[in-house]
């Protein structure tokens, strides 16, 4: 797919955005799904054929979030229910269960049933391994639509982030693919917390489907200014710089250990930090 890409981005779990676009050198077809991502990912996504997947579902907060909205024509603000964060063991939770154990189409890695098993037998017939094999069961999905280079990104919180990593590891690191990082992001300030310290930061867990070959492409940001002030300190016609020693104690007897523009380090006792240009 040279010059084309995909990525698929969805917000929630069960009813909700599934989200493919496909961007190429003649210009963007983007197509946009509403419904049961689950079964968008089964019925509309092929095998390999996304090179990104981004997915922020519901963290399992016990929470019921509204939406504010303007009634047409009306001055007056009204409430809507935009999704349940409240997960039931229902008869949805047990056919989950029942698919994966099962595995009547071979489709679940051996390493993914027997922590299901596992959980189960932990945490019981509950929310929590509720809302776990409703996320395990479309990581598998994801896995199938990535291509070989592709990249996933799950993002959640602290409430059931370690629980989600074992279960992503068991998909895509018992097939050849590799857990790259856990990004922390910071998204309030502090604030008060009955009891305990204030939830700030939410989780993204970023893996690659092939742990070898993956496209990665390096992310840059101006540095901090605080960081600036701080480390470049010094000032000429030129900008900002910092002073900083070019040799580190001990000798080398490589390059590193040679004299340069009649300094001999090694009649020191010292080393050339910084390589040659």
């Amino acid at each position: 797919m040279a010059g084309f890409s995909s990525y698929i981005s969805a917000d929630s779990v069960g009813v909700s955005f599934a989200h493919a676009t496909r961007v190429n050198r003649g210009g963007m077809n983007n197509v946009l799904y509403y419904g049961d991502n689950l079964d968008i990912l089964r019925r509309k996504i092929k095998d390999e054929t996304v090179d990104l997947c981004y997915i922020d579902p519901p963290f399992n907060s016990k929470r019921n979030y509204n939406q504010i909205y303007n009634n047409l024509g009306g001055e007056d603000r009204a409430q809507a229910q935009a999704f349940v964060d409240t997960w039931i063991w229902d008869y949805l939770s047990i056919a989950g269960y029942d698919e994966i154990i099962s595995n009547p189409d071979g489709r679940f890695r051996p390493q993914l049933i027997e922590l299901i098993k596992g959980l189960h037998a932990v945490l019981g017939e509950g929310s929590l391994l509720a809302y776990l094999i409703s996320i395990a069961l479309r990581v598998m999905e994801i896995h199938r639509v990535l291509q070989p280079k592709g990249s996933f990104y799950l993002h959640c919180d602290p409430t059931a982030s370690y629980y989600l990593k074992i279960i992503v590891d068991a998909v895509f690191c018992s097939q050849g693919g590799n857990f790259q990082n856990e990004i922390i992001w910071r998204r309030s300030g502090s604030h008060n917390s009955a009891k305990r310290y204030g939830p700030i930061h939410d989780v993204l867990f970023f893996y690659v489907k092939t742990a070898r070959d993956f496209t990665w492409n390096k992310i840059y940001r101006p540095y901090l200014r605080g960081y600036v002030a701080g480390y470049f300190n010094k000032k000429d016609k030129n900008g900002r710089y910092r002073s900083q020693t070019l040799t580190g104690s001990g000798t080398r007897n490589g390059e590193s250990g040679t004299p340069w523009r009649g300094y001999d380090v090694t009649a020191k006792g010292r080393h050339w930090a910084f390589p040659a240009l």
